[in-house]
């Protein structure tokens, strides 16, 4: 199978996972637009703590080790000459091509530009605003908003921080009401003016914002964690929209292959394959198409090898940092239940780290 080319287009968790899992069985080119990997799991702290500007960026030079890693934008993916099209004109032929381009997340959990140069001036500038405002407004209440508002509160203890949610609870997406109240608790514990019920929408002044039942607030800083967009622009402008269901997500099935096309497969957040769109689960697709796509390599058309189905969960940990100290976990529990668990546990498995030890390994780094 060394002779059989696997392009990746997409260098987040996904697409990392997956080249490095079809580094030792194929010719792996992992294409992406950054010269490094953005580890988005660091970016919330890191656009609050000037100390953490260069932790969300590792380099891809130790990731592969047959393998390569090339810096370029792809245009479209030409199934008829199985080849990746890139923004330069060269053209990367395949025997299978996956589609791990994941999604466009808010400020500042954003990769600014292609170089980690260009990325810092946009975490440096965050931090600089949030360092001299008077009033944060932070919008969404699902784990983005509550960690974000965290980092902030603890950071400028005496600044006003307002977090703003359209849901009854927060975390409402959790299913877990227990959690949703333990971290408002903590944030008004904190000083956090806690808004539930409360849609935002930009006010008619700069630098108001008003809900819709006409309160305004005014707010000289403001971010707006409210959910993510896949990147598939490109695969509808490459005449590949009919992939895409109504959400922009790439369609696949339970072996998460396109269209039912055997050469081509899409994974993580950019897939349809589960709602729930977290890191877990995009290294769990990862590891199931780089099963697949060794099957299909070995077989070459030989029957007798069945592809692995993909069986989303819907009931995994999910861990809320609260500041690197503190913390909650919600963790799945026989009876189709969960417990909310507080700061060690969450703690020691992501909010002192925010598990860029991890990461630095799967790229081939130490730990420091």
């Amino acid at each position: 199978m060394h002779d059989r080319d696997v392009v990746v287009i997409g260098g987040g968790y996904a697409g990392v996972r997956l080249a490095k899992r079809l580094d030792a069985t194929a010719r792996v080119t992992l294409v992406d637009r950054k010269e490094v990997f953005f580890h988005r799991i660091a970016s919330l702290r890191a656009g609050v703590r000037p100390e953490w500007s260069i932790t969300p960026f590792i380099p891809y030079d130790r990731l592969l080790t047959r393998g390569r890693v090339m810096v370029g934008k792809a245009l479209r993916i030409d199934t008829d000459a199985r080849e990746v099209v890139l923004a330069t004109g060269e053209r990367l032929p395949y025997d299978v091509v996956v589609i791990a381009t994941g999604a466009d997340y808010p400020e500042p959990a954003r990769f600014y530009g292609t170089t980690a140069e260009e990325a810092l001036k946009s975490f440096a500038d965050h931090q600089r605003k949030i360092a001299g405002a008077e009033h944060v407004l932070v919008v969404g209440g699902g784990p983005s908003g509550v960690e974000l508002s965290a980092e902030i509160c603890l950071a400028r203890p005496d600044a006003r921080v307002t977090l703003a949610h359209s849901g009854t609870e927060l975390l409402h997406n959790t299913g877990v009401e227990r959690a949703g109240r333990r971290a408002r608790t903590w944030l008004e514990d904190h000083g956090v003016d806690v808004r539930l019920d409360s849609f935002m929408s930009p006010g008619n002044d700069f630098g108001t914002y008003r809900d819709t039942r006409g309160n305004t607030i005014a707010a000289d800083l403001s971010f707006w964690a409210i959910g993510t967009t896949p990147n598939t622009l490109w695969l509808r402008l490459g005449g590949h929209g009919d992939w895409l269901n109504g959400s922009g997500h790439v369609r696949v099935d339970r072996s998460l292959r396109v269209a039912g096309r055997p050469d081509v497969y899409a994974v993580g957040d950019v897939s349809d394959a589960t709602e729930l769109k977290i890191t877990p689960a995009a290294l769990a697709q990862a590891d199931l198409a780089a099963w697949n796509i060794r099957t299909y390599l070995h077989s070459a058309g030989r029957r007798g090898m069945e592809a692995r189905l993909y069986r989303p969960t819907h009931r995994t940990p999910v861990i809320v940092p609260l500041g690197p100290r503190d913390g909650l976990t919600i963790m799945p529990v026989p009876g189709g239940q969960s417990a909310v668990l507080g700061n060690r546990p969450s703690v020691l498995a992501k909010a002192k780290t925010l598990m860029t030890p991890y990461m630095r390994r799967q790229l081939g780094y130490t730990t420091r």
